[in-house]
């Protein structure tokens, strides 16, 4: 659909998404570097990277991911390797199910993708003690990260034991494998100043340590400047187009451009707009970039106790290309994909040669690679979070949005525009199913529902009594994430009967206050605080008196153990005081801090500390399914077994931020936020499926319910001053005039026919996806226009 004037289309159906495989591809030959670039079988690439972590996605999904990641334009496949999650006891190793590295990295290879593996093992990725086994904290004399024999030897036999499962596989590309990079250490350089003289020496070791393995790849270390030869510096963050590594022999890498950002309980969502990621993108590859990862393309979820911190949730979806169920976010899938097309289109011109950039006004730039063989590539940037601008290149006028780069493949033609989007978007909601039986009224889900109450106090044989009050990670060994502690009071203060006023300090995360087996009182950190203090008005009672304590961490430095930070190892959580009575009928002040206390690491309608369970049967279909966890306070799941994750739905985002309206315009920061649903991914069997939860502060059960992931809207917004697409970019003038901008829509689904027409407009409509309305100007005829190509064709590839 085309036309004069400042016109602009918009169409919305329904339509769903699509699996697809491609046949492998082989790989071979050495990896070397230089400053312009990696260098594979002796061809020297621009390379493009997306991380999915294997452990935070099923492998069901796998195969799934890899391949859409392939469709977006990836070259490469990055990921972590959690040490903790491998050798959760010191020599016993686990690599099955979601853990096997082998598999994820084969199937990677099989859909002709490199890989970049991450070993650390030091990862943060807001993983449980940033991927440390917390065994190794109880090695004595050890120091984490730092020149320490204890933990260089731990660190250099775990790397070596996953580069040397790699090399028994053939997985490395000197032997024809698909991984072309490894890392050792993780953003090092934002902590090492803490640990002052043993910082370079362990650096240095830990890069001699690395390339001693032997691998045939090259070593990255990233946010680590002094990074010994031959490791590549590498940069991490938002924007990365003004790093530069620190030898003229190396290339300049970008290992983390965040796509979005992790998400904490109590906080808005984080939401990074597609011009934006384009925008940082362009820029990079525009000053000399040859290698960047978007971290995330597809973050998942951390399943079971994973999440680290601060506050982590269960979702780790981090607004990336490929959503949390594996359903592509649209337009960010598809805006990338453009610009990756557009930079490969370039290629020829960017390894051959250094870039070389002139101001052309004020935040005006032009980069050009030109060789003597007479390729050329040009970039065009306007770095004003304002202004638009118009500039002259090359004799030709140029118009540019703010915050936005022009890509121009030959020089002269703009096959993309960083702030201009031809993808189409989508609108993906979950759809509540009641079961598998679609007869099933929908309040019978879940319905048959049994508990039983957890014992409030000591009750186990395994609790033990010490003076004073314990560090609770050195006490549970992060077994569990709840430590109940008691004490009873013999002495006369604790049993006169008065009003007083119960104070306890924690270093995190929640804490609930007990008196003779009834809840006093409870609160809660936050991310910026997770400490604790509170004070509970509490009435003794004539007698003995017993008060308990249950102390909660789970997720990142609060709500489970720190990951992150200069001797994170060292930060502790839980109930370590002081603990006082105040205002006691004399007016007096006790410490309880010191008196006997009993210590119980425990597993714990609208009653604190119960344990549900109950069974169901799968909804039809093959949608992504979540449970809708409304109703409930905070506390875990378990399906079938297996631990799902956190669910704490009370601790509620403030409504505040942004939606994917935002203005793009500007250096992002992770305070560009929108506000999600507490749903989790799970695989399901066809019936008879297990859940069991804990809850800890009270809730409804009967108010969760299944939901599907659907993909269910999809839209698209074109101007006319939008490029062509960029699979038709031509450098022939005439077929470019000819072609022009072009509206795409597209069902995945070959077996797919659209059921209905939204919206249509030719004209200045305004809005954004699923809320679009017509501007002044419009044509009465576009609707029924639409509405007449889809009756006759049944889908849309474009109009």
């Amino acid at each position: 659909m085309r036309g004069g004037g400042a016109a602009a289309a918009t169409v919305v159906f329904l339509q769903f998404l699509i699996w697809a495989l491609t046949l492998p591809s082989c790989f071979g030959g050495n990896v070397t570097y230089d400053h312009r670039g990696l260098v594979i079988g002796g061809k020297r690439r621009v390379l493009v990277s997306g991380s999915i972590h294997y452990m935070r996605s099923t492998p069901q999904m796998w195969p799934d991911l890899i391949q859409k990641s392939k469709d977006g334009g990836l070259d490469v496949i990055q990921t972590f390797v959690f040490w903790n999650l491998h050798e959760p006891v010191r020599g016993q190793y686990d690599f099955e199910g979601r853990k096997d590295l082998v598999k994820f990295v084969k199937l990677a290879g099989e859909a002709g993708l490199f890989v970049h593996l991450r070993i650390g093992p030091y990862a943060c990725a807001e993983w449980n003690y940033g991927g440390f086994p917390l065994w190794l904290h109880f090695i004595p004399g050890i120091v984490f990260r730092t020149d320490n024999e204890p933990f260089k030897a731990e660190m250099r036999r775990f790397t070596a034991k996953i580069v040397n499962m790699m090399k028994q596989e053939n997985l490395y590309a000197s032997q024809g494998g698909p991984i072309i990079l490894s890392q050792i250490e993780n953003e090092y350089g934002n902590v090492d100043s803490a640990y002052g003289e043993g910082a370079k020496t362990y650096i240095t070791w830990a890069a001699a340590m690395a390339t001693a393995l032997d691998t045939g790849v090259p070593w990255v270390m990233c946010q680590q400047s002094d990074a010994p030869n031959p490791i590549i510096n590498t940069c991490n963050g938002f924007y990365c187009d003004q790093f530069t590594p620190n030898s003229d022999n190396k290339p300049k890498m970008w290992t983390e451009n965040w796509s979005g950002w992790f998400s904490s309980f109590g906080d808005p969502v984080p939401y990074r707009p597609a011009e934006d990621i384009a925008f940082s993108t362009a820029r990079f590859y525009q000053l000399g970039g040859m290698f960047l990862n978007y971290y995330m393309y597809h973050g998942g979820t951390n399943f079971g106790r994973t999440s680290g911190g601060p506050f982590i949730t269960t979702s780790y979806d981090y607004d990336a290309p490929i959503d949390e169920y594996g359903l592509l976010r649209q337009p960010k899938w598809g805006h990338l994909k453009d610009v990756h097309k557009a930079i490969k289109l370039c290629e020829g011109a960017l390894v051959a040669t250094n870039p070389e950039t002139t101001s052309l006004g004020s935040n005006l730039e032009a980069t050009v690679y030109k060789t003597v063989s007479g390729l050329c590539a040009a970039f065009l940037a306007n770095v004003d979070s304002q202004s638009e601008a118009t500039l002259n290149f090359n004799r030709n006028s140029y118009h540019l949005p703010a915050w936005s780069v022009s890509i121009l493949p030959d020089c002269k033609t703009v096959v993309l525009n960083t702030a201009k989007i031809n993808s189409l978007a989508t609108i993906s909601e979950f759809v509540h199913q009641p079961s598998i039986d679609d007869s099933t009224a929908a309040d019978a889900f879940l319905s048959g529902w049994s508990w039983i109450h957890e014992p409030i106090g000591i009750s186990s044989d395994s609790a033990f009594t010490k003076l004073g009050l314990l560090e609770q990670i050195n006490t549970t060994a992060d077994q569990s994430d709840y430590l109940c502690i008691e004490t009873e009071g013999d002495e006369p203060f604790m049993q006169d009967g008065s009003q007083t006023v119960l104070h306890a300090d924690s270093l995190g995360h929640a804490l609930y206050v007990f008196l003779n087996e009834e809840l006093a009182g409870s609160t809660k950190g936050r991310n910026s605080e997770p400490k604790v203090s509170m004070d509970v008005p509490i009435s003794l009672i004539h007698g003995r008196n017993k008060i308990d304590l249950l102390s909660l961490t789970g997720d990142y430095r609060a709500l489970s153990i720190q990951n992150y930070g200069a001797y994170f190892d060292k930060k502790g959580a839980g109930v370590t005081g002081p603990v006082q009575l105040k205002g006691l009928r004399n007016g007096s002040t006790v410490d309880l801090s010191s008196q006997q206390w009993t210590y119980q690491p425990t597993f714990p309608k609208d009653q604190p500390l119960v344990w549900y369970k109950t069974t169901f049967d799968a909804p039809t279909g093959s949608s992504p399914v979540a449970l809708d966890f409304t109703g409930m306070g905070k506390g875990q799941a378990w399906i079938n077994g297996q631990s799902i994750g956190r669910y704490w739905p009370k601790y509620t985002a403030p409504d505040s931020g942004c939606t994917n309206s935002c203005n793009y315009r500007g250096s992002f920061s992770p305070s560009k936020l929108h506000l999600v649903a507490i749903m989790f991914p799970f695989v399901l069997q066809a019936s008879e499926n297990v859940l069991v939860l804990f809850e800890e502060m009270g809730g409804d059960p009967e108010q969760i319910s299944l939901a599907t992931r659907e993909t269910g809207s999809i839209c698209s917004h074109i101007l006319e001053t939008h490029p062509m697409e960029v699979d038709m970019w031509t450098t022939d003038e005439e077929t470019r005039t000819r072609a022009g901008p072009t509206l795409s829509l597209n069902c995945p689904f070959p077996n797919q026919v659209i059921s209905e027409i939204k919206f249509a407009s030719f004209g200045t409509p305004h809005g954004t996806c699923g809320s679009f309305s017509h501007g002044r100007c419009s044509s009465e005829k576009a609707l029924s226009i639409v509405q007449k190509v889809i009756v006759l064709t049944d889908s849309v590839d474009s109009i």
